[in-house]
């Protein structure tokens, strides 16, 4: 509406006054006061600024392992010595072991606790009755043989479940180390029927397997200054927590595999034919521009060749890594290999893959050329990538990291096409699985209680790193308007992203720890702080807890200290919370100056005058006006006749020019301007507050853009007004016109209210052949064209 500027003043006064009255439900201060005592004290360790204390300690597990594969029997066998460094100001009595192989046992705690159901109408499967029935195939879990000293002899122990209880004849004193060896073996899981993060998977066509192997090895639990021991069982959903060290690992396998693992392989001449070797040398140095080709090591005819073979005898592959958290590797006859040694960040980094048949062409053209462009692209927005090499390798896991090595899906269809799909999850899995090689395996969060701290960080870079792949990359983890389904959930059915790992509902826990995250820290990045301010502080908490373990408070207020913005309601909100983000733009009102100017006060009041006397009565009697008496008898007619009380005067002119004056420049302005003031009323009905993004549409076709920072709801979290000034008239207006702050109800952020849009249906009729999947486009196009399916990707060895 439009009203006159002077009762307009008065009114808008009202309105402040109100606006500024907190209702019943107001709760601002506590939304926007700081975390304060919900963070952990700041300390000697970990300072108020998010940085290590002075006091900061890590300890370090040094290991030397050797193990054998037994392919036959599906077994590995190990012995390992383990130094064990103090470096805490505590003297420890004892140590705590984990043992992740011990969550395959039917009885663990992991397996014991999970619910199930029957389902009357649908049935259930005998999986859903009894979960844990594969786990019974075999005696699943370690096998602990012997824990001794370094002098061999044997030392007390004590299992409990997945952890094992070290008691040591005498304390391992501040700035002491203990040595101990444990000797170990287990049956490998089939990591296709258990799900696992590690494990076997077999191909009847040819009788091989692909291995996976992981959490493998009996390793050091963290102690620290946040937990003491972090000894909390291993459930299976909250990952792992663990402190580097250095490794060398000997890894005894049947002579015709080929084999992928953590670290720098220190025996390439005994392991590998001349002709491999020299295509090890031919690969080095090359990969620095994105679209060239890796240098295959490992051919597809040469795989296959293996794959009919048999093994002579045995081979064993030393490895090396150095400051790592963690060793896995990779084993099989079956894998191709390639090879990239691109630059990054000016150093050299192999970027390999190792995959079988079944996964090209697909892998052959995509999976290292993903590795070198993650590599790149999480270098440059945290820290340059400091190890050696990474691997991605294809077999039974759909994805799982660990230091310079991770495992990946994505097979294609056996005659060699694939859906878009199946290329997306591809390119995503990979650059998600090599970026954990960043979080967590060097900025070295707790998994076992943060899962977000990894999983959300790193999906955040991967949208990023994805859409720098391809620009039309469907990045939807860290797009705001792909949360909201989850945000809309009942809340009942949500826990906040602060839950621990184990807590968290596995339905529920894709959004909780990987894309809640990332798109919050995304919303923190486009639209709160800004690209440039968010960049530098992340990198900066990068550096900071480069090979350290940070918690979130040490996040929070790193990115806090770095950038100079206030974000304490923004982790209130986004990360303790599950309220959502709703806002309504409820009403809109108009309002102009009321101007002095004769010719357009007295041009409005004649408009007016008009537009009342424009009735259907005077339309009717326009035709019969010349016989009214006045028309007939100019004697009837005076001054008042001919007088137009609209006209202006030079007197109207000058007492306009004497008002003018007596104005200062700011106030004549306005007066002589043609200013529209809109006053905008707007809710925060979901509870979390966000900036208030405003789109203006114009009567002249252009648009403009308004933004106000979140703290517009400080002093009232519920309802505010606000008024925008604009020289053009606006004819609509839209809140969050750009998706950014994952709205859950965008119905109510227009006004006028935008039109209703109707709601789809599917006419449908009975199909034939239900059931029947549909050849992907790929298959369809050789269908059409009649084509014979292309040959795998082979290679010669050569670019």
């Amino acid at each position: 509406m439009r009203n006159y500027f002077w009762l307009w003043l008065l009114a808008a006064s009202i309105s402040f006054v109100n606006a500024q009255t907190p209702p019943s439900t107001y709760s601002a201060n506590t939304r926007f006061e700081q975390l304060g005592p919900v963070l952990p004290t700041p300390n000697t360790f970990r300072s108020s600024s998010g940085a290590p204390g002075k006091d900061y300690f890590q300890n370090r597990a040094d290991y030397d392992i050797k193990a054998e594969l037994d392919d036959a029997n599906q077994r590995i066998t190990g012995s390992e010595t383990i130094t064990y460094f103090n470096n805490s100001p505590d003297a420890l009595t004892y140590l705590w072991v984990q043992l992740d192989q011990n969550l395959f046992r039917p009885e663990a705690i992991g397996n014991t606790a999970r619910t199930n159901s029957i389902n009357a109408e649908r049935g259930a499967s005998a999986s859903q009755l009894d979960p844990s029935a594969s786990l019974r195939t075999k005696n699943y879990g370690y096998n602990i043989t012997s824990v001794r000293d370094a002098a061999g002899k044997p030392l007390k122990y004590t299992i409990n479940q997945t952890m094992m209880r070290i008691d040591l004849p005498a304390p391992v004193a501040p700035g002491k180390s203990v040595q101990f060896g444990i000797d170990w073996n287990f049956n490998i899981v089939d990591a296709k029927s258990t799900g696992a993060r590690s494990g076997y998977e077999y191909f009847p066509k040819d009788g091989n397997y692909v291995y996976e192997i992981a959490q493998w090895f009996p390793r050091m639990c963290a102690y620290d200054d946040a937990n003491g021991w972090q000894n909390k069982q291993f459930l299976g959903q909250g990952e792992f927590t663990l402190i580097f060290g250095n490794y060398k690992v000997a890894l005894t396998v049947p002579n015709d595999h080929v084999v992928g693992a953590t670290g720098e392989l220190q025996n390439p001449s005994q392991v590998l034919t001349p002709t491999q070797l020299a295509r090890w040398n031919n690969a080095k140095g090359k990969g620095d521009k994105p679209g060239e080709n890796p240098v295959l090591i490992v051919t597809q005819a040469e795989a296959e060749a293996a794959e009919k073979g048999k093994p002579t005898g045995k081979k064993t592959w030393i490895y090396k890594a150095n400051n790592v958290r963690d060793f896995a590797f990779a084993s099989s006859r079956k894998f191709v290999w390639d090879a990239l040694n691109p630059n990054i960040e000016g150093k050299r980094v192999w970027a390999m893959s190792l995959y079988p048949k079944e996964a090209n062409p697909l892998w052959g053209q995509y999976s290292t050329r993903l590795v070198a462009h993650t590599l790149r692209s999480y270098s440059k927005r945290t820290f340059g990538y400091p190890y050696p090499v990474a691997y991605s390798v294809h077999g039974p896991v759909g994805g799982m990291e660990y230091p310079m090595i991770c495992f990946n899906g994505a097979r294609p269809e056996p005659d060699g096409t694939y859906s878009q799909g199946t290329k997306n999850f591809l390119i995503l899995v990979v650059i998600h699985e090599v970026g954990h090689n960043f979080f967590p395996m060097i900025v070295n969060s707790d998994e076992r209680q943060w899962s977000w701290m990894d999983e959300g960080l790193n999906s955040f870079l991967e949208g990023l790193a994805c859409l720098e792949w391809d620009p039309d990359f469907p990045a939807h983890g860290i797009e705001p308007q792909y949360i909201t389904d989850y945000m809309r959930l009942n809340p009942s059915q949500q826990v906040p992203i602060m839950a621990s790992s184990d807590n968290i509902p596995p339905n529920t826990f894709g959004p909780n720890a990987y894309s809640k995250p990332a798109t919050g820290l995304n919303i923190l990045r486009e639209t709160i702080m800004g690209r440039e301010l968010f960049d530098y502080a992340f990198k900066e908490y990068s550096r900071r807890w480069m090979f350290k373990s940070p918690t979130p408070a040490d996040f929070f207020r790193t990115m806090e200290d770095a950038s100079g913005v206030d974000l304490d309601w923004f982790w209130k909100g986004w990360f303790y919370s599950v309220q959502p983000v709703d806002q309504a733009l409820t009403k809109v009102d108009w309002f102009q100056p009321a101007s002095q100017n004769p010719e357009i006060t007295k041009g409005e009041a004649r408009a007016a005058a008009q537009r009342r006397n424009n009735t259907v009565s005077k339309q009717r009697d326009a035709a019969d006006k010349g016989n009214t008496v006045v028309a007939q008898d100019s004697t009837m007619k005076d001054f008042y006749n001919s007088y137009d009380p609209y006209a202006v005067t030079e007197q109207d002119k000058k007492r306009y020019q004497d008002y003018l004056a007596t104005l200062s420049p700011e106030e004549r302005k306005l007066a002589e301007g043609n200013t529209n003031y809109y006053t905008l009323s707007l809710q925060n009905k979901g509870g979390l507050p966000m900036p208030v993004i405003v789109r203006m549409e114009f009567e002249d076709g252009t648009d403009s853009v308004a933004r106000f920072p979140a703290e517009i709801w400080r002093f009232n979290d519920v309802q505010i007004k606000k008024i925008i000034t604009t020289n053009k008239k606006v004819k609509q207006w839209t809140l969050d016109p750009f998706s950014e702050i994952a709205d859950i109800n965008t119905e109510d952020n227009s006004f006028p209210p935008a039109p209703q849009q109707p709601t789809r249906f599917q006419l449908f009729k009975q199909q034939r052949g239900a059931g029947a999947s549909a050849p992907n486009p790929m298959q369809q196009q050789r269908q059409q064209s009649n084509q014979a399916p292309a040959p795998a990707r082979q290679g010669t060895g050569r670019n």
